[in-house]
């Protein structure tokens, strides 16, 4: 039992490749999700054995990782519809995989936007395997560090864990990233955010291209978390680590604007994939109630459970409309960050409102890890810290309404 789609505008070739994520999202994502989401020590969701590596093959294989490749024959329309279609079904196959897959082309994005063809060749080769990770957050900045609007971006007298400084041709590093890292344990490259003059506080700051085999990179374990446990995150220092200087592929003067710009795409992608994953907790919910016999019937035909059931299911429909609008914009324009907030926000309030609403009907037994419903919950309310928490998105993103 699954809700109907009234995305009309949609082609034959666009169905197809929904389809296709779909059967992707239900039968890899799901099943993987589950299994990785029980293992007690997450070291071994990354293990060499761990069914995570058959999940990122098949991904590859299906290609969804080149939707957003300039060699893909689509139109930036086309494309934008095609990422937030993936993007939801992914959502509704497992969170925390979305996530993963989805951040593991990260460094694709800067090694383009730099224009450098030994860059775009080294990182953005269609026979690449590299994983990439965001590595912004750090142990004492978490979501401060994407509020690019805000009076302390700018102030030096916060001083930033992960600093790069110029020596002739080559970028030294030194510091770390935080356990937050997604990917960061498995990362082979990151796009790292880092202060490069300190004076200007976050502001002073550059994106480098870093990957992780180089000397003086080490990491920390990966992280026991409540929710989305099947994507990996996990601290990573950096110990004199030296890159060519055209390996820093945006400087201070750009900084803030990229902040913002990465920000708006990263927040908009995951209003898509919450989208998803309360879409999964509604038809949950859904299928129970039509089988779950209390009172002589199912519980679908009392009055109270079929009113909180719509009222999910207007919530998903809401969440729905906002992310595909803001990801149909963004696709075709200058992404505007105070929308992509918006939807990242008011959909991952939504997955975690519906999520508990599903949890509510399936009473007793929405608490049992038999059930999928509580594992729903518990990733949705990740999501509401994840990728900035939703408190101060909303500051951020209040500042471009006046």
């Amino acid at each position: 039992m699954g809700l109907a789609d009234i995305e009309f505008e949609l082609n034959d070739s666009e169905r197809a490749v929904c389809d296709q994520a779909h059967k992707f999202a239900d039968e890899v994502m799901r099943p993987a999700a589950a299994q990785l989401d029980r293992l007690s020590d997450p070291a071994d969701v990354v293990a060499r054995d761990s069914v995570l590596w058959s999940v990122f093959a098949r991904f590859h294989d299906l290609g969804f990782d080149a939707i957003e490749s300039p060699d893909a024959d689509a139109s930036p329309l086309q494309a934008a519809r095609l990422r937030f279609l993936v993007n939801e079904e992914l959502g509704w196959g497992d969170s925390g995989l979305a996530i993963s897959l989805g951040v593991a082309g990260f460094h694709r994005f800067f090694a383009r936007l730099s224009g450098r063809p030994e860059l775009i060749e080294r990182f953005c080769h269609p026979a690449s395997r590299d994983i990439g990770c965001w590595a912004v957050t750090e142990p004492d900045h978490g979501s401060d560090t994407l509020a690019f609007d805000q009076p302390h971006f700018k102030d030096p007298a916060i001083r930033a864990n992960c600093v790069a400084r110029k020596e002739g041709a080559e970028w030294v590093i030194r510091g770390q990233k935080s356990a937050w890292v997604s990917n960061g344990t498995i990362a082979t490259v990151a796009a790292l955010f880092c202060t490069i003059d300190p004076s200007h506080g976050f502001d002073g700051g550059g994106v480098a291209l870093v990957p992780l085999e180089l000397d003086g990179v080490s990491r920390g374990k990966p992280l026991d978390k409540l929710g989305q446990r099947a994507l990996n995150q996990g601290e990573i220092f950096f110990d004199d680590v030296r890159i060519p200087e055209e390996w820093m592929v945006v400087g201070k003067e750009a900084y803030g604007f990229v902040v913002e710009q990465v920000l708006a795409m990263a927040n908009a992608a995951m209003g898509t994939i919450f989208v998803g994953t309360a879409r999964a907790a509604l038809e949950h919910a859904l299928h129970y109630a039509h089988e779950r016999i209390q009172g002589g019937m199912p519980i679908f035909r009392h009055q109270s459970v079929k009113s909180r059931l719509f009222k999910a299911f207007m919530q998903v429909e809401a969440a729905r409309a906002l992310a595909r609008r803001v990801a149909l914009y963004n696709g075709t324009h200058p992404p505007l960050v105070q929308y992509s907030i918006a939807s990242k926000v008011f959909c991952t309030q939504t997955a975690f409102d519906v999520a508990s609403t599903a949890v509510q009907i399936f009473g007793g037994n929405g608490l049992s890890r038999e059930y999928p419903v509580e594992k729903l919950l518990r990733d949705a309310r990740a999501s509401m810290i994840e990728d900035g928490c939703n408190d101060l998105l909303s500051i951020v993103g209040a500042e471009k309404l006046w």
